[in-house]
């Protein structure tokens, strides 16, 4: 990865949100002013919109608050988080390391620049707007006992921005979160581990809390994001508190299961007895969306018959 510390720089003068004029930041970084608006454009490639106004400089709409790894840790009770200004994924950089980490160690990144969605779909990830984070956990019961953990961690996520201010946050059967009926945030569990031994999973999370309009074609379905919606959140807060909040839900997920969960989650289902389609490969199966079962699986009311599906994706019917 080329050198980025010029740009981190700038991002750190300009996240106050006043106008600095090329001279200003070139005086304070030692170089020309042609040299700055290089470095500028570098910023503008991870989707920072910045104004450039002549006579007056460049300037951020608005202030940006950067991830703070020493505040972070000054909320956390106990384990390690990396901040990373610039990563090809957050998961994939907790993948590999898997060998050096233990359960609760996470990171989380300003900006990704290859940020992973669930089927190989990509997550629209520019840079200080939203919250992009992954957390390492050892299932020793093995790869089986996973099943239902990412609606656990949905749970959790929107219990946490409930409190912080977000009370109308829902999820969606099995991993996104919604807001208004539009995607709010999306979670990504990937797992490695063979049958009889224990599981390694790395959970992302990926949250829209200032997401700027992206290029047309980038993203396939409707999102939302918290300032939308009138809600501005701490993002190191958010972190702190979505790192405590899943370390103690997972190590009561690993005693009980899914059990003393599945209550939660009727509480927080945004399709709850609502009509659904749901779409597994080719199929289209239609009905009334029921909640979920014992291991996860949703149900599906047709005809008057409850019955259960583990795989596929959902939308409201007709949509």
């Amino acid at each position: 990865m080329k050198d980025i510390t010029v740009p981190l720089h700038l991002i750190s003068i300009l996240a106050d949100g006043e106008f600095h004029s090329g001279e200003q930041l070139g005086g304070a970084m030692g170089m020309s002013r042609a040299a700055i608006n290089k470095h500028i454009q570098t910023v503008r490639d991870w989707g920072v919109d910045i104004f450039t106004v002549p006579g007056k400089g460049y300037s951020l709409p608005h202030p940006i608050q950067l991830l703070d790894e020493a505040r972070i840790h000054s909320m956390l009770p106990a384990g390690r988080v990396n901040v990373l200004p610039v990563i090809d994924s957050t998961n994939q950089y907790l993948l590999d390391r898997i060998g050096e980490l233990s359960s609760g160690d996470a990171c989380v990144a300003e900006y990704q620049q290859a940020g992973r969605g669930r089927r190989g779909r990509k997550w629209f990830s520019p840079f200080g707007s939203n919250l992009y984070l992954s957390m390492y956990w050892k299932l020793d019961q093995g790869p089986a006992a996973a099943m239902g953990l990412s609606l656990v961690i949905g749970i959790v996520m929107a219990e946490v921005l409930q409190r912080l201010g977000a009370e109308d946050v829902r999820v969606k059967w099995p991993n996104d979160l919604y807001l208004k009926d539009r995607k709010l945030a999306g979670i990504l569990v990937e797992l490695t581990g063979k049958t009889g031994d224990a599981a390694q999973l790395v959970i992302g999370a990926g949250i829209n809390l200032k997401m700027r309009e992206p290029a047309a074609d980038t993203i396939n379905q409707g999102w939302i994001n918290l300032q939308e919606a009138g809600v501005n959140i701490d993002r190191n807060e958010l972190t702190a508190m979505l790192l405590k909040e899943l370390r103690a839900a997972l190590l009561h997920f690993e005693r009980e299961g899914l059990a003393p969960f599945i209550s939660r989650w009727r509480g927080l289902d945004n399709f709850l007895d609502r009509p659904v389609k749901l779409l597994i490969g080719d199929q289209e199966i239609h009905g009334i969306e029921r909640g979920i079962d014992q291991q996860g699986a949703l149900l599906l009311e047709q005809d008057g018959i409850i019955k259960p599906y583990i795989g596929g994706e959902i939308s409201l019917r007709g949509r």
